[in-house]
């Protein structure tokens, strides 16, 4: 089985939409991995809860199977805990799973 994990820090919307959001839609309909994971942390915490546009687009990515998670911390920070869970997205400390995301022998990504 392999796994694609993603950080995703960018508050960069072209880069979203055209790199982070088409690859890991089409990397998981595709089969070029048997499951993706968005880690949402940093200043992408604080785009998805301003940005409507992200906000359906972490929508469409979780209805296309891919799982997303946010730091709480982050998302605390920019008032976005709340948005993010009515989106889907599992908000909670991000420490201890990143790290151990990092030392699998899963794929990682930094976006």
């Amino acid at each position: 089985m392999e796994k694609l994990n993603v950080l995703w820090t960018t508050a960069d919307k072209a880069t979203v939409i055209n790199m982070l959001s088409m690859y890991t839609v089409n990397a998981l309909k595709n089969g070029w991995f048997d499951e993706v994971n968005i880690v949402i942390w940093g200043g992408s915490a604080k785009l998805v809860a301003e940005d409507t546009e992200m906000q359906k687009l972490v929508k469409k990515m979780i209805e296309s199977g891919i799982t997303i998670e946010a730091c709480k911390a982050c998302a605390d920070k920019y008032n976005a805990s709340d948005i993010m869970i009515g989106l889907g997205v599992d908000v909670k400390y991000m420490g201890k799973p990143l790290t151990s995301y990092i030392k699998s022998d899963d794929y990682m990504i930094t976006i």
